[in-house]
């Protein structure tokens, strides 16, 4: 046998990068010495800056987004991207050892944004040398590079808004990088640590989800890593991967090579006239928009290899809970490389190789329990010149060439001085081994002088014999069983049993069906069997999120009855725990209690229902009994870190300062970033005004009324921006607070600042936004509480209620174009009064004239209204500077100049502008330009640049069928965004 241990080098192929800054000397002391190092330091990056949000809530019905719902309230969404940039200071963490350099952008998500092999000059994740959005994130902006880690659903909705952060230096010399958010939609906790040792080469994320709502509620977990690609960059996946599946598994192919069309590709005819065009693992083969997903394997690792430099990156992963593989590429075809040039200057070509946590495909949803969280873990790490991986693990990765000898090469993650290679036989002797030193960077090539067969394996051991690695030979199988597929479930009258009626239900909820309601599933339920429990729960907690509290009660207490007939102690009470929250609401505290109490017997509610009853507690100043309920919890039901601040506080009243000191020590250390527990502990408060309004109400559910008002202050002086603007509920939650302590006089004057206060952005959420408002109203009539409760009622689906609401706000006397334009979406799309909507929206415009995103909706609703032509272009001629405020008025406006006889006007509009498309929308500006080429009698050609599209080369899969049914596997609905068609 022949052995050979190099180190690879490669060179940087990409423009100049940005300079990253030398650590601090006290720190490159630290490094020499062998310790990870981590200092916080900005850098100045090239950037493209979003511009400001439209104040308009955007209710994206029925928009399609990554296979679910991508509605986006209550984030303000944002619609173009400054086209001149400019060099901006990013915050930035930097991580190094002697092996690799990381840096993380705290402002942008925390995603990681370099991650650098130092021992042979490679960017193992894609670095993009300029922050260039492109209109594809789920609120508008998101950049490509790097590492995104996107929850609670993709694209991660926080992608362009800041994180806390934090860093940890380990006495074992190892570093940790805490980020840390709300997610906008529910506000649960998300947490990763970027955590480095300063002896290996790997990346590990630490990963903490904490559900601090009081209801279940729906996540995924799907690590973006960015690659960039050339002709020769292969992904690879296990060896005993034999099929891959698109989003929602509704079509498959065989991997690696294909054997079927795929999103409109027949590969294998591609093959017979390029051979190899089939393989699905090198990007030049791909050249269309695709995902796929591996189905099953048996392994933890995948990753991608870059033959034309020798270096690639793995993953891995505990399969058991991350089973998630994915590959994503724009194509490598016009089409993509027009994506690629709106998201970078001089960088890419890039893949996404992306890995999934409690999900292996998308939309792929899981639970969180009230009060649960989650942690697991994940790793990165860079390999050398060994080409793709055949195994892998955190320590080590192995690739195996078996034509008729065996040769292996191995790569490791940390220094092994003795590291064994045993070659074993089909009999499990040994046939051969050996042993080398090697570090990261360092392949080890070794030519066994043995035939292979597939009965043998190779150990990787270190000096002390502990298996680092185990590759067996996959034997390839004659013919592979095909995996399932996804089908579209029947009407809710052809379902066969209403327990089939109930499970599809839960489906559409849990995987946040963009199209589709699971109402019509569970209203047929109930028309079978109008006392069905789980349909009955599951209507009460529908009616329960949406404010409709009476409506949650009479369900809630059917299914109670139900389940209570024949059992007083029932073996599940989640419809108990329920009705607990219900009656709590509606502010019987008493019955919520005994709810709360009797529903703590099932073990699985235990912990939610004690926490609900310590919170009543809390808040009657009853500490002692909230300390003794709190002690029973910790003993008979997991630990839900939401106790942590009321152990504090329960402890700080009854007098006991060295017990809620120990306590509060115990929960800074494990929740370093906890918003409440920080400022518990040094009156630490973030600037970012929505975390101020959770920490306040946090504080209030504690019992801690005066420090949450003093919170909520802080809340109504911070400054609106892209993650929205809490200030008027800041002072509807202080107005609130007030009355509750029975200070009336200080209660209107709240209410008064909130009607005052700047309403831009300001969208409400949350049952507690709900109450605060519905307590206004009750108080004064507030015309501003109904305008922003009306906001709250539309995006929960109380559509009706919502349009009483701004109805009742106009006639009020209440002149706001919000408010207008509000009012005319809910008269079309609600109760289709026609004029009243044209009405509407007209004033609207009126009042706001420089508008141009009401401008656009007006002349989308005058389409819809069956208003001519002639007549959309006058309104569009005599504001022709606010239509060229939006790329989508200019193609509307050109469309309108094709039809009423002016080409030559549209294409000059059109090549004129520089468009920014955005992902589901694209064809229109292209469209808009082959028509107006069309119409002038000129030929088929090439679009220009500045149209930020590329023509595609095969027809994707249709959202909408021909009968105008909606495809339930539906990809993209641009056209239904705001006024969903009758």
């Amino acid at each position: 046998m022949s052995v050979e241990t190099t180190t690879a080098s490669v060179e940087d192929a990409t423009a100049p990068p940005f300079e990253l800054p030398e650590a601090p000397l006290h720190l490159r002391l630290l490094l020499e010495a062998g310790s990870a190092i981590a200092w916080s330091e900005p850098v100045e990056i090239l950037t493209y800056e979003p511009l400001e949000p439209s104040a308009l809530p955007m209710f994206f019905d029925q928009r399609v987004y990554q296979g679910s719902s991508g509605r986006v309230y209550p984030i303000p969404f944002i619609e173009r991207i400054d086209s001149t940039p400019h060099l901006r200071r990013w915050e930035a963490i930097h991580l190094e050892n002697q092996y690799v350099r990381v840096m993380i952008l705290p402002e942008l998500g925390g995603r990681i944004h370099v991650a650098y092999d130092k021992t042979n000059g490679y960017d193992f994740f894609y670095r993009n040398n300029v922050i260039k959005p492109a209109l594809v994130g789920l609120t508008g902006p998101w950049m490509s590079g790097g590492v995104e880690f996107n929850w609670p659903q993709h694209h991660r909705p926080a992608t362009f808004l800041p994180v806390q952060s934090s860093i940890e230096t380990h006495e074992d010399g190892s570093v940790t990088v805490w980020c840390s958010d709300h997610d906008p939609f529910t506000r649960m906790r998300g947490t990763h640590g970027v955590h480095l040792d300063g002896d290996s080469s790997t990346i590990r994320v630490d990963v903490r989800l904490h559900n601090t709502t009081s209801l279940a509620q729906t996540f995924l977990w799907w690590a973006n890593v960015a690659a960039r690609v050339n002709d020769d960059y292969q992904s690879f996946f296990p060896e005993d991967v034999r099929f891959v599946a698109d989003h929602a598994r509704r079509a498959l192919t065989a991997f690696p090579r294909a054997d079927r069309p795929y999103y409109g590709v027949d590969y294998q005819e591609r093959a017979h006239q390029h051979p190899g065009a089939d393989r699905l693992d090198f990007y030049r083969n791909i050249p269309v928009p695709t995902s796929y997903m591996v189905v099953d394997t048996e392994d933890d690792f995948f990753g991608g290899f870059d033959h034309s430099v020798g270096a690639g990156f793995v993953h891995w992963a505990d399969r058991r809970i991350a089973p998630g593989k994915k590959q994503w590429t724009w194509g490598n075809a016009p089409f993509g490389h027009a994506w690629d040039a709106l998201l970078t200057d001089s960088d890419g070509p890039y893949i996404e190789l992306m890995a999934g946590v409690f999900t292996d495909n998308q939309p792929d949803f899981s639970w969180l329990q009230p009060g649960e969280s989650k942690h697991f873990s994940q790793y990165w790490y860079p390999i050398p010149a060994i080409g793709v991986a055949h195994q892998a693990t955190p320590d080590a990765a192995i690739h195996v060439d078996r034509d008729d000898r065996i040769q292996a090469k191995v790569a490791v993650t940390r220094q092994q001085n003795g590291l064994r290679l045993k070659l074993v036989g089909v009999d499990g002797a040994p046939v051969a081994e050996i042993t080398t030193d090697l570090a990261p960077g360092g392949v080890w090539a070794v030519d066994f002088d043995a035939t292979f067969d597939f009965g043998m394996s190779l150990e990787v051991l270190d000096a002390q014999g502990e298996r680092l690695l185990v590759w067996n030979p996959v034997r390839p199988s004659a013919v592979a069983e095909e995996p399932w597929t996804a089908t579209a479930p029947p009407a809710p009258e052809d379902v066969a049993s209403v327990d089939e009626l109930y499970i599809i239900g839960v489906h559409l909820l849990q995987y946040r069906h963009p199209t589709r309601s699971p109402l019509p599933y569970w209203n047929e339920a109930l028309r079978r069997d109008p006392r069905d429990s789980r349909v009955l729960t599951a209507m009460a907690e529908v009616s329960y999120r949406s404010g409709d509290y009476d409506t949650a009660l009479q369900f809630i207490q059917a299914a109670v009855d139900r389940v209570a007939s024949r059992n007083a102690n029932p073996r599940h009470a989640d419809a108990l725990y329920l009705l607990g929250l219900i009656e709590a609401r509606r502010g019987n505290s008493t019955a919520a209690r005994e709810a709360f109490a009797k529903a703590s017997w099932d073990g699985a509610i235990a912990g939610p229902a004690g926490l609900e009853m310590v919170r009543q507690s809390a808040r009657a100043s009853n500490y002692s009994e909230a300390l003794r309920d709190l002690d029973v919890l910790d003993a008979v039901a997991a630990n839900d870190r939401r106790r942590s601040v009321l152990r504090v506080v329960a402890l700080r009243r009854l007098g006991r300062g060295t017990s809620a000191d120990a306590a509060l020590s115990r929960a800074i250390t494990e929740q370093p970033l906890n918003p409440t527990i920080r400022f518990l502990h040094d009156g630490t408060l973030s600037q970012d005004g929505r975390l101020l309004v959770d920490v306040a109400l946090e504080l209030a559910h504690a019992g801690e009324t005066a420090a949450a008002l003093e919170v909520l202050s802080s809340a109504t002086a911070t400054v609106p921006g892209p993650g929205g603007n809490v200030i008027p509920m800041a002072h509807y939650h202080r107005a609130l607070l007030l009355d509750r302590l029975g200070r009336s006089d200080d209660a209107r004057r709240e209410r008064e600042r909130a009607r005052a206060a700047d309403r831009r952005w300001c969208f409400p959420s949350g049952l507690d936004d709900r109450d605060a408002l519905v307590a206004a109203i009750e108080a004064d009539r507030d015309p501003v509480a109904r305008l922003l409760l009306g906001m709250f009622l539309y995006d929960a689906g109380r559509r009706d209620a919502a349009l009483t609401e701004w109805e009742g706000a106009i006639a009020s006397g209440l002149h706001d174009p919000l408010l207008f334009r509000n009012a005319g979406l809910a008269s079309y799309n609600v109760v289709r009064d026609e004029s009243r909507a044209r009405r509407f929206y007209e004033s609207a415009v009126a009042l706001d004239p420089s508008n141009a995103r009401l401008l656009f909706e007006l002349d989308q609703l005058s389409e819809r209204l069956g208003e001519s032509d002639e007549r959309r272009i006058e309104r569009l001629s005599s504001r022709i500077s606010v239509v060229m405020q939006r790329d989508d008025l200019v193609v509307e406006y050109a469309e309108l100049l094709i039809r009423t006889g002016a080409p030559n006007r549209a294409l000059q509009l059109i090549e004129s502008r520089f468009f920014q498309p955005w992902e589901g929308g694209e064809g229109r500006v292209l469209g808009a330009w082959d028509r107006a080429r069309e119409a002038l009698g000129l030929p088929l050609a090439d679009p220009p640049a500045s149209l930020g599209e590329g023509r595609p080369l095969y027809t994707a899969p249709v959202a909408r069928h021909a009968n105008g049914e909606v495809d339930y596997f539906a990809t993209s609905l641009p056209e239904d965004l705001l006024f969903p068609r009758p």
